[in-house]
């Protein structure tokens, strides 16, 4: 036989793909996603569940009186207070949305839209701050205004971020005035 005949005969042909191992496989990982996300959705509903004592979120009043400020922007979440990973979900809260905020003389009025709106009466105000992130959501230092209420029983704390990052300063200093204003009048 000639070196030629020789390469001949060993040659073969391509393994041919098992299609049905691939399937199979595929048909596996999307199972396991599927578990996954289900896992998540049960777990944000427990949450939920767990938090069923907080209260109704109020509505804006009828009249609130003049506009002091307003800011387009995003909702980011409540958390409790001080504790900026403990996510409240209860009462819509949990849920991310475009927010636009008006501060007038009676309170903080959100208004979200695909989302409950609330409002935050002014007495219900205990503070605003400048923070680098909240549940979910971490920026830089500074990036995130964050207004401290009272809810029911509950110290609450909701973030925010402008579309124009440089209104947040105003909005602390505001927010921070009004509930001095609102502390020192309730104290005579």
């Amino acid at each position: 036989m000639t070196t030629l005949q020789l390469l001949a005969a060993e040659q073969k042909s391509a393994e041919v793909t098992d299609w049905a191992a691939r399937i199979g496989w595929l048909i596996g990982i999307a199972l396991v996603v599927a578990l996954v996300y289900w896992l998540m959705r049960e777990g944000w509903k427990w949450r939920g569940t767990l938090q069923n004592d907080l209260p109704e979120l109020a509505t804006a009043p009828e009249d609130p009186g003049p506009v002091r400020l307003t800011m387009s922007g995003r909702y980011h979440g409540s958390t409790t207070a001080g504790q900026w990973l403990d996510r409240i979900v209860a009462r819509g809260l949990g849920t991310r949305s475009r927010a636009e905020l008006t501060l007038t003389d009676a309170g903080l009025d959100v208004v979200r839209p695909g989302a409950a709106d609330f409002f935050v009466p002014a007495a219900a105000l205990r503070g605003a701050r400048l923070d680098k992130g909240i549940a979910g959501k971490v920026l830089s230092e500074g990036g995130l205004l964050v207004v401290t209420w009272q809810h029911g029983d509950k110290a609450i704390d909701s973030g925010f971020r402008s579309d124009h990052a440089a209104e947040h300063l105003e909005w602390v200093e505001a927010l921070n005035h009004m509930i001095n204003k609102t502390e020192t009048e309730g104290a005579r």
